[in-house]
Order: C-alpha cells, then structure tokens, then sequence
C-alpha cells in the first residue's frame, strides 16, 4: 500500500542504471516478474541505450514497449531530485557509489522516497549514513544499501538463523560461503575503487563509530574471524572474509533484541585446501598494491569494460552457498542459503525483490539507513524463496555441540 508520502506519485518503481550489465539484468527481471499493474520506468543518461533496453524487454514481454524513459545524469541533482519526487522507490546499479552514488541518495532522504543498491562499498555505506540518515528518518524514506549478493544471503541467512533458536543468551554465528562464478566490468571498478580508499575509508567508520547509537544493555560484534578448520565438522578451512557483509549483519543485530544479549557474527570463505588459502591472498595482495598507483589502477581496470560480465552459459555454471553454524548454551543450529549465478543472475532478483517488498509488503515502520533485515526481514526471505532462493535448516535447534 502506498505510504501517505508516496500518495499521487507517478511511478511505483524507477530503475536507475538499466543500461550497465547488472541494471541490465534487473530490467529483465522486473519484466517477468512485476506485478499487474506495477507503474514502472528506466532511467539512465543515454537515450539511446535506454531505447535499446526497451526494445529487448518488449521481446520478453510486448508490454514493456510502452514503458516510460527517464534521461538524467547520475550527476544532475535537480533531475535526480525530480525523479525521486516522481517515484515511490529507486533502484539503482550506477556505481561505483562513492564516485556516482551520493546524489541520489541526497534526493531519496530528502524526498521520502525509498532507495535501494547493490553497493559492497562501506566508505559509501557510512558516508551516507554520516549525511543523510537523519535527513531518511524525518522524511520517512528507507535507504537500504547492499541489497544484492552483498549483503542479502549474510543478511536475512543469520536472521533466519537466529528464528530457529531457542536460547535468550548468548549467540554466535559463523557463516561460511562457498561460491562458484565471476565478475563484471562494474564489480572490478568497484574493488579497485575501494582499494585506493583505505584511508578515507577508515576515517569513515571512525566518524560513523563516534555518533552511532549502540544497544542499551546489549552486546553486538562482527567481523572476519579467523583461520581455522570450518567449524561443525566439515572439509576444509574458513578463511577471514573481510566484506561489508559482517558491518551489515551487525547492524541488523544492534537494531533488535531478538539477536539477543550477546550476539557475535564471524564471517569466513570456505576452501577445501590450504594452498588455494595462500594463493588468494597473494593475488588479493597485487591486486591492493597495484590499486595504490594510478596508472596500474587505470589499467587494471581495462581488463573488464563497464557494462560487460559473464555470458549467460558462464551464469547458468555459478552458484553459492552460505553456510551458517550458530552456537549456544543450548547446544547448535545449523542452516544453509543457496543459489545460481552470486553476482549477478541473483544479484538482480534480490535487488529486485528487495524493491517490489518495499513497494508492495506490509512492513514494520522504519525510517533511515536501515538493513535488509531490520526493513524488510521475513517478508523479504519469502519473497525470495518463491524466486527459487533456499533458505535450509540442515541441524534443527537443539542438537548438542561437539
């Protein structure tokens, strides 16, 4: 149902960037799977492009030839305001964030509008909540970052997870991913971006850490774990996975009492063989040194153009799991997240989903820069296993730890 601030918009939804490869694919989704009646429109800065997407989608669904375009720059704030003040939620793929995404974050908090991305930047991520949080939550907009492989499995997985325990105390959680595919011109811009950004990163989430509230009379604490054998008796080891999916799942945490008095996420890869343990970590290590110069970083980034990813046969080949072990007095839970192609075919029916749930769901009231979890939780988890997401309990609640 349309919030009392959404009342005589245009729009329902507006998809921004749907001429990069990700946005791409999230046309396609929405036009075989928005509902009937659904008020939609693309966005972008070339029309041309945007023709073209069009056209493409009208061979899916002969509807879409009518669908409304919206040229504007990623850099224009009196367009980007006049867009979110045409639409109930904004989707948008143009990153990287920390170089296109703040505009339109600004026009959202400001307008009321709902705004979610597939970002795994936490420099953006804090940086937006630093400017415009109080802004979201005076206008009542919900500004819902990382809704797509980042963060939504780590996410709703451990809020899944902690639905099937039956201990008010203590908890901790491992989640361990296994995750088979590759990347697009859009993902490498973003991890060189935020390589050359150690720095203006870290002074980000000290500024963030200073004014945040923390939970009265509770405990939270996320982060990467350590190296060790993967816990519950599985093959192979869990490896430190330094992402944003930690910060996320601490955050939806802190936000409710359900995660109880003292809850501690550690969030791991798993690999089978130590050799690829190091291997990873020396090309990661290159990967870092070579971002910290100009030119390599320029180069580096020639490798994959914005806008190009894996065919659709290479999509078809890739999947993931996330594996989640939780620990309490009361003995383990174990559960598992799985599905096709991480980066991008699930990707964008998460990001997707992520928007139609806040379109369309009946939700707890929530304002801000707020979590999957904390905005659409449930709601969002049934949303995606209709869409073919697994969400498994594998140990049930109860089972005695080793």
């Amino acid at each position: 149902m349309p919030q009392d601030r959404h009342l005589g918009r245009e729009f329902d939804l507006v998809l921004f960037g749907a001429t990069g490869f990700t946005g791409g694919l999230a046309a396609e989704y929405l036009a075989g799977n928005a509902p009937a009646g659904c008020r939609w429109a693309l966005a972008g800065r070339d029309p041309g492009r945007l023709g073209a997407v069009r056209e493409r989608l009208a061979g899916l669904d002969p509807a879409c030839a009518e669908l409304p375009l919206i040229v504007l720059d990623a850099a224009d704030p009196a367009a980007l305001a006049d867009l979110a003040a045409r639409t109930r939620v904004v989707i948008t793929t143009v990153g990287p964030y920390i170089l296109h995404g703040e505009p339109l974050v600004a026009a959202c908090a400001a307008a009321g509008t709902d705004y979610v991305d597939l970002t795994g930047e936490p420099e953006f991520v804090d940086r937006m909540y630093l400017r415009y949080h109080e802004a979201a939550v005076a206008s009542g907009a919900r500004i819902v970052h990382a809704c797509g492989f980042d963060s939504v499995p780590h996410d709703l997985g451990v809020l899944f997870t902690v639905n099937q325990l039956k201990s008010d105390g203590p908890i901790v959680v491992d989640g361990l991913l296994r995750a088979r595919g590759t990347f697009s011109g859009g993902t490498l811009a973003s991890l060189l971006t935020a390589f050359s950004r150690v720095q203006p990163m870290a002074r980000a989430a000290k500024k963030r850490r200073a004014i945040e509230p923390t939970p009265a009379g509770r405990r939270v604490r996320g982060g990467s774990g350590r190296l060790r054998r993967v816990p519950g008796g599985g093959p192979g080891w869990a490896v430190p996975l330094p992402t944003i999916d930690p910060q996320i799942v601490a955050r939806s945490a802190a936000a409710s009492a359900a995660y109880g008095p003292d809850f501690h996420y550690r969030h791991h890869i798993a690999v089978r063989w130590l050799p690829v343990v190091f291997g990873g970590a020396v090309g990661l290590g290159l990967l870092f040194l070579a971002a910290q110069v100009p030119p390599l970083r320029k180069g580096l980034s020639r490798l994959r153009s914005p806008g190009t990813g894996p065919d659709a046969a290479t999509r078809a080949r890739s999947r993931f799991t996330v594996r989640f072990v939780a620990e309490t007095a009361d003995g383990r839970v174990v559960t598992e997240v799985s599905g096709g192609d991480p980066g991008y075919g699930e990707t964008a029916k998460m990001l997707v989903e992520s928007a139609l749930c806040l379109a369309y769901d009946e939700l707890p009231p929530t304002a801000g820069q707020v979590t999957t979890a904390t905005a659409m939780g449930d709601a969002l988890i049934e949303r995606l296993v209709r869409a073919g997401l697994r969400f498994t309990v594998l140990t049930p609640a109860g089972t005695e730890t080793d």
